[in-house]
């Protein structure tokens, strides 16, 4: 595995971490999006993970306008810290920008079929949202996106398939909230929503405080065969 430099649309270029699926040969393409602690070993992972299952996966640095090369933990306060301090400084607008200059490199790279499908957690759950509304990919799933009920208002942009995995204790994202995207998603013809009885946020973080086997692998099995119904 290695890493591609891709450029922004307005000046600059940043790295994206990239997973090859097994031989290397032609098929659909993955973006990864990132928690808040940067493209980590756990991001990684996820991403080699989708790459075996047939990929030419991106994991791009979207923290790259703040501090490039950021990787941290979940594993101690000052790293929380950290992350919600770089939280707080994420420009979403510019991040979006950056998810579709990262589409537009898979697409051209070779062996790419131009399939694109975008999936994110936490932060990138919400980026994953806001790219199933603003961008061209095939499809797109959030795990435990944070803030979509302020957003809300571009659920009418949204016209190819998109999938969220909700956790019903997520402390990031409370009952009044997940009822509020529930109701508006519930109904929308391209979307469709799980809801894991509770769970809280990250629950499918292997290693996270919060990780439960049993409902990270009914979310992965979902999301792997939402993949291939739309990308294949």
């Amino acid at each position: 595995m290695s890493s591609v430099t891709v450029s922004a649309a307005d000046g600059g270029s940043f790295q994206a971490y990239h997973a090859a699926p097994p031989g290397g040969g032609s098929a659909p393409g993955l973006v990864v999006i990132q928690e808040i602690f940067g493209v980590n070993q756990v991001m990684r992972e996820i991403s080699d993970a989708y790459a075996a299952l047939g990929y030419h996966v991106l994991c791009p640095d979207i923290f790259w306008r703040i501090e490039p090369g950021i990787e941290i933990t979940d594993k101690t306060q000052e790293e929380w810290n950290q992350a919600f301090d770089l939280f707080g400084k994420f420009d979403a607008e510019k991040g979006v920008s950056d998810l579709i200059s990262t589409i537009a490199h898979l697409r051209s790279m070779t062996n790419c079929t131009g399939k694109i499908g975008t999936v994110g957690y936490c932060l990138g759950g919400k980026m994953a949202y806001l790219m199933a509304a603003r961008s061209d990919a095939e499809c797109s799933v959030s795990y435990y996106g944070v803030g979509l009920e302020g957003m809300l208002d571009e659920k009418s942009e949204i016209t190819n398939p998109y999938m969220s995995h909700i956790a019903s204790k997520d402390q990031f994202v409370p009952p009044e909230a997940q009822a509020q995207i529930t109701t508006a998603l519930g109904e929308h013809p391209m979307a469709t929503l799980h809801i894991y009885d509770g769970q809280d946020h990250a629950f499918a973080r292997h290693g996270g405080q919060h990780y439960d086997e049993a409902a990270a692998k009914l979310a992965n099995d979902r999301t792997a065969a939402f993949f291939h119904s739309h990308l294949s």
